[in-house]
């Protein structure tokens, strides 16, 4: 018998699924030939406005993961057992699809013994995943006895962490500074901080950051937000979400405009779209006040009829899958829907709707085959 669902979950898990749609729909319009390209003034903004605005989902695929998931409800290694086949198998298979579907399969498939290709960059988020399970059971006793103020204290501590990319940027010389989060080893043009040195990755902050705020968050939401109430929601979400926006759009806009100079198009390495995109990483503020606002609208939902039971849940259960398979339809929709429209808003809405329709009946269809649709879509 299936335990019982947790609504705003799905609900949460399906508009995620929209989002990242969105963002890849979006990316074309910033990087373009062998770097980083924006055609016009109006395409940098319509590519600000519409990445900008969803770019906390990935976040809130973790946040949904940690709710659900942390702290255990049985032993670490079956938690992990049963995480392998929902996680890792279909993450393997659509691995080799990919190596094989894009370039050259033999290189490919030789460079998935160190990482994904590149190809298929979307895949990072699995490798991230897998290492939030593994650290998972080590959390899990004291996720069980951590009390309301000491939780605090440490999501308060993780979102300080995540200014520090910002700092970084807006500390180092270089005009392009990488700004990878407080978990990357410095380079030269990232300004080291609290311990950091040329020969040592490992400062204050390191074993605070990242991903594991999300599941901190996740965590709380779990242990004690059942008594927020909606209007409390709505009073803190909104404002939460857009300051968020306004510092993740600002951010790239500033970028993208220093870097053209008033003269579009402007075009570079891959290094300046990186650049562009310093206030868009996951582990930065603006995108983790986003995550926190929506949290906070999404747990309020509790739509349960025959809308949720017909789409909604078949598409949440089939996420998973739709995120692995999503870039073969949306690449193929992308190219098209460039070619026959002339607006950059519609072709991104265009490409994000087509591809989420056709690759959620993809993925329910497929999940629904006996025996083998769980090891594809998960």
């Amino acid at each position: 018998m299936e335990k019982e669902r947790i609504v705003w979950i799905d609900w949460l898990r399906v508009a995620a699924c929209f989002m990242v749609m969105v963002v890849h729909s979006t990316e074309p319009f910033y990087l373009g030939g062998e770097g980083s390209l924006i055609a016009s003034r109006s395409d940098a903004l319509w590519a600000a406005f519409f990445d900008s605005i969803v770019r906390c989902c990935v976040p809130l695929f973790v946040i949904a993961s940690s709710y659900l998931q942390f702290p255990l409800h049985y032993s670490a290694g079956e938690f992990l057992r049963r995480r392998a086949v929902r996680i890792l198998v279909p993450f393997v298979l659509w691995s080799v699809f990919y190596a094989i579907y894009w370039g050259e399969p033999v290189s490919n498939l030789k460079d998935l013994v160190f990482n994904f290709n590149y190809a298929a960059g979307h895949l990072w988020f699995v490798y991230m995943l897998i290492g939030l399970y593994l650290v998972m059971p080590i959390l899990s006793a004291w996720a069980e006895r951590v009390q309301k103020k000491e939780l605090g204290i440490y999501i308060a501590i993780w979102l300080f962490t995540t200014l520090i990319p910002l700092l970084r940027d807006y500390l180092s010389t270089e005009p392009l500074a990488f700004a990878y989060g407080p978990t990357g080893i410095p380079r030269q043009a990232l300004y080291p901080l609290w311990g950091e040195a040329s020969w040592n990755g490992y400062g204050t902050f390191y074993y605070m950051s990242g991903f594991i705020g999300y599941l901190f968050i996740g965590l709380w939401l779990r242990k004690f937000g059942t008594g927020i109430s909606l209007r409390k929601s709505l009073c803190c979400g909104i404002p939460c979400f857009l300051a968020g926006f306004a510092i993740v759009f600002g951010g790239f806009i500033r970028r993208v405009e220093i870097s053209a100079g008033g003269r579009f198009p402007v075009e570079g390495p891959i290094g300046m779209g990186v650049w562009w995109e310093t206030t868009w990483i996951n582990d930065t503020i603006g995108v983790a006040l986003m995550t926190i606002g929506l949290i906070l609208l999404f747990r309020n939902i509790h739509a349960s009829g025959a809308f949720y039971n017909r789409i909604i849940l078949p598409i949440s259960k089939a996420s998973y899958g739709m995120y692995l398979g999503h870039m073969v339809a949306l690449s193929a929709f992308a190219g098209l829907f460039r070619s026959l429209i002339p607006s950059t808003p519609l072709v991104i809405l265009a490409t994000s709707a087509c591809s989420f329709v056709t690759v959620a009946i993809a993925a329910v269809l497929i999940q629904r085959i006996p025996v083998v649709g769980k090891y594809i879509a998960g």
